[in-house]
């Protein structure tokens, strides 16, 4: 289940409490659902009950309604657990299931996962600047449109500030994938870092490069795990299992997981609004989540021990990690390198 998806279930929660008369509240237009900003609080949180106890019609406070809405939620598919929090928020965790179909569907869809018909019949006005940063960000943005399903349309912009220097400076002092990271990952009203030592240095403070070396030991990782003869493979799983920790139930895993489920929204954004930057910023967060995974949940065995059901599911969302990265990076026209 997607956060796109999860949002539209509770919302579709509250509209039927309403018709139900369990709540006397004005249904919202949307819902908003995030990952919480601490382990252990569920896969998604969202402030619904607190915005609907706030409303003109808003009746009782928000752990009430939090109440009502929990127990219809965990009545849903693809729903473990509601839990609330004060003052009114609902962590909500998703089954294993969910987890391991997430996976799956990044890895059959490669590097077009978060592509589709989000903007179908939406038209996003575009220019074709002579500047080089601005015609570099429109050139992005159409791919970005159509990616989605949008269509553009003759307009202005998109605004941003202009660098001092030509795009063949640029390219000699820089190369491809750094120029491009230069001018596309900040935000367009933010003047952009061309400082070759930034740029170009292997080091963790070099952004461009966290996300490309993430992407390389996704690809390390599988070429590894081929020698062992082990087989990428998602483990649908239960939270109340009480054997071996699940691949998935890990915090690092399930905020790895999160991150790729909201790509494909992160995507239509990033067209919407005309803004490649969300989309630089998405993957320098998915390449962060990439490591941390990397680093609590060893997908590979250890020590002579013999690869289990776990490692294999480990593998299938380093896989998945890896197929999101290179996915993005080829939309914004940087390269993904196998090796680093």
């Amino acid at each position: 289940m997607t956060p796109a998806q999860l949002s539209r279930t509770v919302l579709h929660t509250v509209r039927r409490a309403v018709e139900d008369d369990e709540l006397c509240v004005a249904v919202p237009e949307r819902v908003k659902v995030r990952t919480p900003p601490r382990p252990g609080c569920g896969d998604y949180a969202t402030n619904v009950a607190l915005l609907l106890a706030r409303g003109a019609r808003g009746e009782g406070d928000a752990l009430v309604i939090a109440e009502v809405l929990r127990r219809r939620l965990v009545r849903a598919p693809g729903i473990a657990r509601v839990d609330i929090a004060d003052p009114g928020f609902l962590n909500i965790t998703l089954e294993g299931t969910s987890h391991a179909q997430l996976v799956r569907a990044v890895l059959s869809q490669g590097l077009r996962y978060g592509h589709g018909d989000a903007l179908a019949g939406v038209s996003v006005p575009l220019g074709a600047g002579d500047e080089v940063r601005a015609a570099l960000v429109a050139h992005v943005v159409r791919g970005l449109v159509h990616a989605t399903g949008g269509v553009v349309v003759p307009g202005d912009g998109p605004v941003v500030r202009a660098v001092p220097v030509s795009g063949r400076d640029l390219l000699t002092r820089l190369g491809p994938d750094a120029a491009r990271w230069a001018l596309l990952r900040p935000a367009g009203h933010d003047l952009p870092d061309l400082d070759p030592a930034h740029l170009l240095s292997q080091r963790e403070d070099n952004a461009l490069f966290r996300v490309q070396y993430a992407h390389a030991r996704t690809r390390a990782l599988m070429r590894n795990a081929s020698q062992f003869g082990i087989i990428p493979e998602p483990q649908s799983e239960s939270h109340d299992a009480p054997a071996e920790p699940g691949a998935y139930r890990h915090p690092a895993a399930t905020a790895l997981l999160a991150l790729l489920a909201d790509y494909p929204r992160t995507l239509e954004a990033a067209a919407r609004h005309r803004a490649p930057d969300r989309l630089a910023r998405q993957l320098v967060a998915l390449a962060d989540g990439f490591f941390r995974f990397h680093d609590a949940c060893p997908a590979l065995p250890a020590g002579g021990r013999k690869p289990s059901a776990v490692h294999r599911s480990r593998l299938a969302l380093a896989d998945a990690a890896g197929a999101v990265l290179a996915g993005g990076l080829h939309l914004l026209g940087i390269s993904a390198p196998e090796h680093l």
